[in-house]
């Protein structure tokens, strides 16, 4: 706390007036009566400074992690603006955020920690007394070492500021859309493969025979449409046409925070039918390589047609019908136009709760700080890859798995 010279009565203050001229106080006069009925102008100067520390350290006796949430948010409303925490209100209620988060709000928004410059794992590596020397020249500086991908980064929510920032709430975003993409995606492909495969070809009118060759054909070309297309088109059905269903609106079940259908829900089926064409294609490979002789021998005891096709032909076409859902599932998970057009947040803190939430997704985090001019952001960019990377080779060796047990079960 620097004093004026030009200060004639702040000569002496205690530790409960020293928290009221940084907390709730708005003037002078509210700390001490004998003082003037002037505002309280405050300034909390950066990291590097110290104040914030010592201020923690003299009036609640504790760093800046041991404070309580009450304490924390004490300082937050003291120093922020009524619109930023009107903001935070809006994704989370401070009262509701955990005492971590609250510190990582402290130390973005009140602190402001600032990054210099950073340098990659070879130059951290080689150049280190260059680094050091560089530290030497830059007042209140501290040489930091660390990676990018650590524990913290995977369980954190996103930051403006790239040393708290982390993946959490676009992880929870892409498992949510994965999942239900899977979800209606699957069932609609498989249908449509067993109707072209085994129904439509025992059609013998002209007109239905040339309708089933036409959708044969709009699959195949479907198949090699840009997928901006299908974010235009999931912008013009899902999130406008059908909005009273994918906000949840219909269902009683609408987030207030939510502008429009711009959800889980509206991004799910976008890209469901962006990988509907290839899941019906691989899906009509696998049940044509599955022999006529199985089909024979079910008809010939008794069977009907569908008895055959349930009992025979899709444990026997399971494995192939895997392997094409395998390869929809990683195009899907990469996708990031579709999802920039019909609207995912590309900036949120807040974890989806639901199928009706808005969201963002891991390619969309990752283009969203790719387009930051600081090296830091390119930074947990790439870590952010990295674990992408992992979770959809993850998924896909959890799919090769079971399709590999339903061929040894076949077997």
């Amino acid at each position: 706390m620097v004093v004026s010279s030009e200060n004639t009565f702040l000569d002496n203050v205690t530790q409960d007036e020293l928290l009221q001229i940084f907390t709730d106080a708005e003037t002078w006069s509210e700390v001490n009566a004998d003082w003037p009925n002037e505002p309280i102008e405050r300034f909390i100067p950066g990291a590097d400074s110290g104040t914030l520390d010592f201020f923690a350290e003299t009036v609640f006796a504790r760093e800046l992690e041991e404070l309580t949430e009450a304490e924390l948010i004490e300082i937050l409303e003291a120093n922020l603006s009524a619109g930023l925490l009107r903001r935070y209100d809006a994704e989370a209620p401070l009262a509701e955020r955990t005492q971590a988060d609250l510190v990582d709000l402290t130390l973005e928004r009140v602190v402001e920690q600032r990054v210099v410059r950073s340098w990659k794992m070879t130059e951290s590596l080689l150049n280190q007394d260059e680094i050091y020397e560089i530290a030497a020249g830059i007042a209140q500086s501290e040489v930091q070492w660390r990676s990018w991908l650590t524990p913290a980064f995977l369980i954190t929510p996103q930051s403006s500021t790239p040393e708290l920032a982390g993946i959490r709430t676009a992880f929870f975003g892409t498992l949510w859309v994965i999942f239900i993409t899977i979800l209606v995606a699957l069932p609609i492909g498989v249908g449509a493969a067993i109707y072209l495969e085994e129904y439509a070809i025992m059609v013998s009118n002209p007109t239905l025979k040339r309708i089933n060759s036409i959708i044969q054909t709009n699959i195949n070309n479907l198949a090699g449409v840009p997928s901006i297309i299908y974010g235009i088109l999931g912008l013009a059905i899902f999130v406008r046409a059908l909005e009273p269903i994918t906000s949840g609106t219909l269902f009683g079940a609408a987030d207030p925070t939510t502008a429009n259908g711009r959800t889980i829900v509206s991004a799910s089926l976008t890209l469901a039918l962006l990988i509907l064409p290839l899941i019906i294609i691989n899906a009509q490979e696998a049940i044509r390589a599955v022999p006529n002789s199985l089909r024979q021998a079910g008809m010939g005891l008794g069977a009907t047609r569908w008895q055959t096709i349930w009992s025979h032909v899709l444990p026997n076409a399971i494995p192939g019908i895997l392997t094409g859902n395998i390869l929809a599932m990683s195009r899907a998970i990469g996708e990031t136009a579709p999802l920039v057009v019909i609207g995912a947040s590309t900036f949120i803190t807040v974890d989806p709760t639901g199928p009706f939430a808005k969201f963002t997704v891991l390619p969309i985090q990752i283009y969203q700080w790719t387009a930051r001019p600081q090296d830091e952001f390119r930074n947990i960019a790439a870590a952010a890859i990295i674990v992408l990377l992992i979770l959809l080779l993850t998924l896909n060796a959890s799919a090769v798995l079971m399709r590999n047990r339903f061929s040894r079960r076949l077997s």
